[in-house]
């Protein structure tokens, strides 16, 4: 067959450059496809980060998406896959964050001596709940955690992985890891109906008077024989 004449309405392709083929995708759409270029700010991944913080906070994890999370952080939504994966792994990357002040509790409070270790670890929760820097994060993922199984998942495993291991390693009794859990579970639920529920008169309780209150019961599931 002879060659194709261009019919008038068909512009000719530049000299020395062919013609695009109808299935090559756009440069700008190939950019977009895996690793984010590298002039990509540095700050990306955090504002990813506080983006998708605020997107669970508000409206809990079931109705965000991966998509909303990049929307609200200004990227395309290949580059939150990038950095976290999926939206679990985005979720238990904002816990940890969010977290870090109440489970990288220093050495003096979670693996000090155990004479004392439940005023200590009651002054300090109860201190990171009191702050509001780190009270308002807190609030918004034990809410995620508490209306869905897979946020609750990742919550437990955190919690497991960075505090309570760390507390029953220095307890030497009987079952230091169920004793750990109880005394989480403690001020878990005294923090939970505090400043989640507000169930008074507790929430407006003084705090010291909570702490003189809940200090000897978690002293008594580390160390009671």
């Amino acid at each position: 067959m002879g060659r194709r004449t261009p019919s008038a309405s068909e512009p000719p392709a530049p000299a020395g450059r062919p013609a695009p083929s109808p299935s090559e995708p756009p440069a700008s759409s190939a950019r977009r496809r895996g690793r984010p270029p590298r002039t990509e700010s540095a700050g990306t991944r955090d504002r990813i980060l506080s983006a998708a913080r605020e997107e669970f906070s508000e409206r809990g994890y079931e109705k965000t998406s991966v998509r909303g999370i990049a929307k609200a952080a200004g990227v395309d939504s290949a580059l939150v896959h990038h950095y976290f994966g999926t939206k679990e792994q985005v979720f238990e990357a904002a816990v940890a964050v969010a977290f870090a002040p109440a489970l990288n509790a220093p050495d003096a409070v979670a693996a000090g001596p155990l004479d004392g270790v439940g005023e200590r670890l009651t002054r300090f929760i109860f201190g990171v709940w009191e702050n509001p820097r780190t009270r308002t994060p807190l609030l918004a993922i034990v809410r995620s955690a508490v209306n869905n199984e897979t946020a609750a998942a990742v919550f437990r495993r955190l919690i497991a992985a960075q505090l309570l291991r760390r507390i029953a390693a220095q307890v030497d009794l009987p079952d230091p890891e169920l004793r750990a859990e109880l005394a989480a579970a403690q001020l878990v639920g005294a923090a939970m109906m505090r400043y989640v529920i507000k169930l008074e008169p507790l929430a407006s309780a003084d705090l010291e008077q909570i702490i003189a209150r809940v200090a000897p019961v978690v002293q008594h599931h580390l160390t009671d024989r």
